[in-house]
């Protein structure tokens, strides 16, 4: 017998176990079905690993999936995954690091890929940024010069690929919720937010003096979903991309330098 007002359909929903009889309970247990429950919980999941990112890693886009369109052929041909990541990468072996205690970096360019999408104050702009992003953070392990010489590194690179955000639609995807839940199943679906800015470059370090190559590497990546992206003007995700950059080459100098191996 029910009390007066009450929904007899819904009376276990005080409980707490259950969810009445609406279209998306069970109408055996009471309960949600499965499926609802392992949507949300995917949901709730990409949200929490993506959220706190302002960049993330994805493949990178060879010409016919295995050329670089700025390293060398016989370079490029030895790049190697990153385990667990998208990042392609050659370290030399048998490279004694700790004898290099200057970098000289040169200016960074933007090719031909890249600049389908570019004004040509924007490709500048962007190779300014890359570059002294590259100086301070390099700088902080090693003495920056601008010419070769005995213990010199030469660290050069490119952008092979860029495109800016959508401002407006990026925001209204990152900060209304309706709109963030469909950027997170887009996100499920593709390891990508919707509108967002992206970059792919190359880089290769060198002996100043013999031109031989040390290290070098193919990357890409993508705005991530910290809601600080959310507000931002069309590049600002590939800014925080060059400064992602710029923050782990000078960690990779630094731990090779050390004599230690590096992460993953």
């Amino acid at each position: 017998m029910t009390t007066k007002g009450s929904n007899p359909l819904h009376q276990n929903d005080r409980a707490g176990n259950a969810c009445g009889l609406g279209p998306n309970c069970n109408a055996t247990t009471g309960r949600p079905p499965t499926r609802l429950v392992g949507l949300v919980g995917a949901l709730a999941l990409a949200a929490l690993l993506s959220a706190c990112t302002t960049t993330q890693g994805v493949k990178p886009d060879l010409v016919h999936g295995r050329r670089c369109a700025y390293l060398a052929p016989d370079v490029c041909s030895k790049l190697e995954p990153v385990p667990g990541k998208e990042t392609l990468r050659y370290i030399a072996p048998h490279v004694d690091w700790s004898q290099y205690t200057k970098v000289m970096i040169s200016p960074i360019t933007v090719w031909s890929g890249a600049k389908r999408n570019l004004t040509a104050e924007e490709s500048q702009w962007l190779a300014n940024y890359m570059y002294h992003a590259l100086v301070q953070q390099v700088g902080k392990v090693a003495k920056i010069v601008d010419e070769p010489g005995p213990g010199v590194l030469k660290l050069q690179g490119a952008f092979t690929q860029v495109d800016a955000a959508v401002p407006v639609l990026r925001t209204i995807s990152m900060v209304i919720p309706q709109a963030r839940a469909l950027a997170t199943l887009k996100y499920i679906a593709t390891d990508s937010y919707p509108f967002v800015g992206s970059a792919q470059g190359e880089l290769e370090i060198t002996d100043s003096r013999t031109g031989e190559v040390l290290a070098a590497g193919v990357d890409r990546r993508i705005g991530g979903g910290a809601l600080e992206t959310a507000a931002q003007w069309q590049w600002g995700d590939v800014q925080n991309v060059m400064d992602n950059w710029a923050g782990r080459v000078a960690n990779v100098l630094a731990t090779l330098r050390a004599g230690k191996t590096l992460p993953d």
